[in-house]
């Protein structure tokens, strides 16, 4: 979806999402001319190679609601470990950040964090769930941090991807109402409602 328009810029039916399926799409459409100087995405990490490959140059932007979410799951809703509800606090700000002074709010408080709680992680039996989610969470965010903020100096980047699910939500409640197409009618039907949503 281009983030400005709001249009779908490529659709495709795919069994699941991986390099071998996104790939030769993103390729298709650098072909055809595309080159984006930002991509919104989650981070399924064989899809970020696949647009790593194609557009060297592109800038990956994290969906912060994906790593929100993510990391909550990972952690769960009552952490047993005082890391852990820390943790879960300074991810439940995530998605509020709006400004370079909250950003480095958040970053100071992360490391911050990673300082207080550093040896009480290590210290924990590598078999132990509080230490699989932690660990796992401090991953995320480490990987994603030098991606999560590009929106605060783009104005037209995207920090999530809420409109692009808010479109395929809306798209599989229409399609629940035509179940039994067969697989070559399915193909057309997304072909068709997404042409139609582009030229209302």
């Amino acid at each position: 979806m281009d983030a400005v328009s709001q249009k779908i810029v490529m659709s495709a039916s795919i069994d699941e999402e991986s390099h071998r399926t996104t790939y030769p799409r993103f390729k298709s459409l650098k072909e055809r001319g595309l080159m984006p100087l930002f991509v919104t995405m989650d981070g399924h990490r064989h899809v970020m190679r696949a647009v790593k490959e194609i557009w060297p140059q592109t800038k990956i932007q994290r969906c912060l609601f994906h790593i929100k979410r993510e990391g909550m799951r990972w952690l769960r809703t009552y952490p047993k470990t005082v890391a852990g509800q820390e943790l879960r606090g300074l991810l439940a700000q995530v998605c509020s950040i709006s400004s370079i002074k909250e950003r480095d709010v958040f970053i100071n408080s992360y490391n911050g964090w990673k300082l207080k709680h550093r040896r009480f992680v290590r210290s924990l039996p590598g078999t132990d769930v509080a230490f699989k989610d932690l660990k796992k969470t401090m991953a995320l965010i480490d990987h994603a941090l030098p991606d999560m903020f590009h929106y605060l100096n783009e104005s037209n980047v995207p920090a999530t991807t809420n409109t692009l699910e808010g479109y395929f939500s809306r798209l599989k409640g229409h399609y629940r109402k035509h179940r039994g197409l067969s697989s070559k009618h399915k193909k057309a039907y997304l072909s068709w409602y997404c042409y139609l949503k582009n030229h209302p």
